[in-house]
């Protein structure tokens, strides 16, 4: 396997990620037969990680859709990649293809990922964000020279990917979360709930993700804890997370945030770990 930095990483930028907070999601997690993630977003606990057996599930399909390419056509992905301008006329041109559903669904899968990864990394902080129609909204980032294509952090991905009996499915949490049993061990890192009014973000898929989401997610969790499958849970320390899991052990830890796009407001957050063992 391809190594860089001493190990797969991530390959995407994502709001929310676990990066800094991964020694104290290690240290918690227990030992298992296979690994579940229904929310897996950029995959940082994941890469960290490494399961060789894991099912892994994220409601947004064009994401899936970039782990599928990265591990089948890779070379073709590269290619595309590097095709790319950092450029603001040309980043709206790219943002716009899902406006026009039948030019956008006349691009191959390895396009549309190619599409995915650029905009990723040329877009304001990183911020996969997606309107009510499923659109993605996020603005031209003006960075001087992202790091669109790299490679060799993608052939080491895709290696981990083929050598391991690994899964991905598009799906909601609930029917993921299916075929998890006694002995597996889920890490879920829903979108949080908010901590105020002006802090809602829950626009990485066009269905959000509300309370009544918070609720089902929730009761999921008693169902896996019934099955003998244990969990451990990623959300903000708001009092409604707090009081729903409040049978469950929590541990509270702290990370930097840099969402708000007004960095006066970025800092340090209390967040929430929730175990049933």
């Amino acid at each position: 396997m391809r190594i860089v930095n001493g190990a797969v990483a991530p390959f995407l930028k994502w709001t929310g990620g676990k990066r800094q907070i991964l020694p104290i999601i290690k240290k918690y997690v227990p030992e298992h037969m296979r690994y579940f993630e229904p929310f897996l977003g950029g995959g940082a606990v994941f890469f960290a990680l490494r399961p060789k057996i894991a099912f892994l599930n994220d409601l947004n399909s064009d994401l899936i859709n970039v782990y599928e390419v990265i591990k089948e056509f890779p070379g073709e992905l590269i290619e595309s990649l590097k095709q790319h301008k950092n450029e603001e006329e040309y980043f709206y041109d790219m943002r716009r293809l899902d406006r026009d559903y039948k030019r956008y669904n006349s691009l191959d899968s390895i396009k549309k990922a190619s599409r995915f990864i650029y905009l990723n990394k040329t877009c304001f902080n990183g911020l996969f964000r997606v309107n009510k129609k499923g659109q993605f909204n996020a603005p031209y980032g003006r960075y001087i020279n992202p790091n669109i294509v790299c490679e060799p952090l993608l052939r080491a991905v895709t290696d981990y990917l083929n050598t391991n009996e690994l899964y991905f499915t598009s799906f909601d949490f609930t029917d993921h979360l299916k075929a998890a049993r006694k002995g597996d061990f889920v890490y879920l890192d829903p979108p949080y709930d908010p901590v105020s009014t002006t802090s809602h973000f829950t626009g990485y898929v066009k269905y959000g993700f509300d309370k009544d989401d918070q609720l089902r997610l929730k009761q999921t969790c008693d169902v896996l804890a019934a099955k003998g499958v244990k969990f451990l849970l990623s959300n903000s320390a708001t009092t409604y997370i707090k009081t729903l899991y409040q049978d469950y052990d929590i541990v509270y830890v702290y990370a930097n945030r840099v969402i708000n796009s007004n960095a006066k407001k970025r800092g340090s957050i209390c967040e929430l770990l929730i175990k049933n063992y």
